[in-house]
């Protein structure tokens, strides 16, 4: 089963972390390269965000996040493994999990 895990973040507590997390990120890259994973990416901080909404015919553009909340969406990466708890043990090994969340979804198979 592909999963896709959403990385949340604090930005304030991701931008005071150590240097060595750095290190722990490539590693963690390599691991995931090993692993077939599909490499994700890290995204700028939330207040970089646009937010576009549409209601009753009505568009509006917004400065910043969907929604204004502690920890925001800083980046995903997809894996494809047999199980959920696999899929777990991945998330606990990232990095990000110390700073803030990670989000695991399952990949609906088109072809299924």
């Amino acid at each position: 089963m592909r999963y896709m895990m959403l990385i949340h973040n604090d930005d304030e507590a991701y931008a005071t972390a150590p240097q060595e997390v750095y290190a722990e990120w490539a590693a963690f890259n390599e691991a995931l390269n090993k692993a077939d994973a599909v490499p994700g990416l890290r995204l700028k901080e939330a207040s970089a965000a646009t937010t576009v909404r549409s209601r009753n015919g009505k568009t509006d553009v917004l400065d910043g996040p969907y929604i204004e909340a502690r920890e925001q969406l800083a980046g995903y990466f997809i894996i494809d493994v047999p199980s959920l708890d696999e899929a777990i043990a991945w998330a606990q090994r990232c990095p990000s999990v110390k700073y803030g969340s990670i989000e695991i979804r399952p990949i609906v198979d088109p072809h299924s």
